[in-house]
């Protein structure tokens, strides 16, 4: 290890070699050897000029070194991790097949495993490189099975990926690269310590890349402890101002903070809202809604399939307002975000950063509100002012022109509900074909069976009868299903078998508990499992009125 110096960050002791500034980085992806294919990929996504993060930290990681990086928010950091690991990974020409991971990219939320791996399918289809998400909340054994058939990357929350290693169903020998995502991030969650088992498990020769918004004192030990002779990026500085980012605190009494709130929710646009609790986001979307302003939540308390489902409707604009807490703060990437506002001040500063990150990306306008009451007054102050902000701040109601003016627009207020539908089931897949498999490798679902056609039989399960038969017996020789014989009141008569009491004898049976002869029975024939009301029967011919067959080789008594 060469010569280290004490670097400070953020009040964060890393000791790292010095690193001269870049002071002519590449200006394409061209220009930094990328193999064409990754490229080609790139244009078609419409990006042709990588971010100042992306433009200092991929020369670095496809040289093999160990790379410190820091950008702000929406500064493009995805990108600068995932384009020098499917550069690597390419370069070598084995198949996957059985082979363990090579590749791990270690995250804090599903949300954003769901957006790297989003963006990393798009490439592995072209490359050829597989991959795996592994995180809780969902099953394991879709997630083991698509390792299992050789997932060369492996883009997993802490937990879960923890989990499967202590079930031996993973591992991590033969990681060649790792890339630790918002490292500060999973400090707050309280996983760097599942983040070290992991990271102890991979070889101490691997390359290894550490990116966040923020670095702290949190994720000091992880640089010092698995980074050798780091590269230190520091591309924004976490106090800089986000061009066209214009922050606004309105001061609201208490009985008018919903109705600022659900004015400004109500302006064209898309927003997001953002509340202390699980609880609060999800009371705050049912009262927009209620007032006619179309919202979803989302926050811990919901199903994987519920979250997914809801960002889904937000991303692609069935619904404009999405409510929710800090776990949407972070990696979550939608576009034309115009409006975020915070309904509840977080708790400090970095939270604050990172939920106003979600506009103004990528050089857009986007506008910040944080809404104050008067006990709020001396939180929100000591907030942005540990963020760096120096915000606008206004004494307003629900009628104050200032809404106009933050979210211009006419007002649309809708009585109609929130209606976010499932996905619908995947078509069944023929038996002798391969079925396709989702992005995570597992095997879907494969939907209900088609339906009866007049005669009983299924278009694509061969004939039934509405009754599953005995193995060994046989088809039924009746003609079509037996057709429904009515209801059957406790102790009285049924059509199909002759009238019959409570305490009784039936037709063609003799006195109840009689146990006659049973005769003997043709294996070839089937015979209902749940006996019938009345008469014998035989497994060649067909039900007479009263309950019995023809008399070829028939037993004359039932069970009783």
């Amino acid at each position: 290890m060469g010569h280290l110096v004490l670097v400070k960050m953020n009040g964060a002791s890393i000791m790292t070699p010095p690193t001269a500034s870049v002071a002519n980085a590449p200006t394409t992806f061209t220009s930094m050897g990328i193999d064409p294919r990754i490229i080609e990929v790139l244009r078609a996504d419409g990006i042709t000029v990588p971010t100042d993060i992306q433009a200092q930290t991929i020369p670095d990681a496809l040289a093999g070194r160990d790379v410190l990086g820091r950008g702000k928010t929406g500064s493009g950091k995805t990108l600068a991790f995932i384009v020098p690991m499917l550069a690597r990974l390419a370069e070598s020409t084995s198949k996957a097949g059985n082979r363990p991971p090579r590749g791990l990219i270690l995250v804090p939320t599903r949300e954003l495993a769901n957006q790297v791996r989003d963006v990393f399918a798009s490439f592995g289809r072209v490359l050829g490189i597989r991959y795996a998400t592994v995180y809780g909340g969902v099953g394991h054994r879709p997630q083991i099975d698509a390792i299992r058939r050789g997932a060369d990357v492996i883009i997993a929350c802490p937990g879960r990926l923890l989990d499967l290693m202590e079930q031996r169903q993973v591992r991590l020998d033969a990681i060649e690269m790792s890339v630790i995502d918002e490292a500060d991030h999973m400090a707050d969650l309280g996983f760097i310590k599942d983040v070290r088992a992991i990271l102890d498990a991979t070889p101490k020769r691997g390359q290894r890349l550490l990116f966040s918004a923020t670095l702290d004192s949190a994720v000091a030990d992880l640089v010092n402890r698995y980074l050798q002779d780091p590269v230190v990026r520091e591309v924004d500085a976490e106090h800089s101002p986000v061009e066209d980012m214009v922050h606004h605190v309105l001061h609201v009494s208490h009985n008018d903070r919903f109705a600022v709130i659900a004015d400004l929710c109500a302006a064209p646009g898309r927003c997001i809202v953002f509340a202390r609790t699980k609880h609060g986001a999800k009371r705050l979307a049912e009262r927009l809604t209620q007032n006619g302003v179309p919202a979803i939540d989302l926050h811990g308390n919901l199903s994987q399939a519920a979250r997914a489902r809801n960002l889904a409707a937000y991303s692609d604009g069935r619904v404009s307002t999405l409510v929710a807490t800090d776990i949407a703060a972070r990696g979550i990437h939608v576009d034309d975000i115009k409006l975020v506002i915070h309904a509840d001040p977080p708790a400090e500063h970095k939270a604050f950063l990172h939920r106003s990150g979600r506009t103004a990306r990528a050089g857009a306008a986007g506008t910040v509100v944080t809404i104050m009451t008067d006990d709020q007054k001396r939180h929100v102050q000591g907030l942005t002012r540990q963020a760096g902000i120096t915000p606008i701040i206004t004494r307003t109601g629900p009628d104050g022109d200032v809404l106009a003016q933050l979210a211009p627009g006419e007002r649309r207020f809708s009585d109609a509900p929130v209606v976010i539908e499932a996905a619908p089931a995947p078509t069944r897949q023929p038996r002798s074909g391969r079925p396709d498999r989702d992005r995570d490798g597992a095997r879907p679902f494969k939907g209900p069976r088609g339906p009866r056609t007049d005669n009983g039989s299924r278009s694509s399960n061969g004939p039934s009868d509405g009754r599953r038969s005995h193995a060994g017996h046989g088809p039924r020789t009746g003609q079509g299903p037996r057709d429904w014989q009515g209801p059957r009141e406790s102790g009285g008569p049924r059509d199909s078998g002759g009238p019959r009491d409570a305490q009784g004898p039936r037709d063609g049976g003799g006195p109840r508990g009689a146990q006659p002869s049973r005769g003997s029975r043709d294996t070839r024939g089937s015979g209902n499992s749940r006996g019938s009301g009345g008469g014998s029967w035989d497994a060649r011919g067909p039900r007479n009125p009263r309950g019995s067959r023809d008399a070829r080789g028939s037993r004359d008594s039932r069970r009783g």
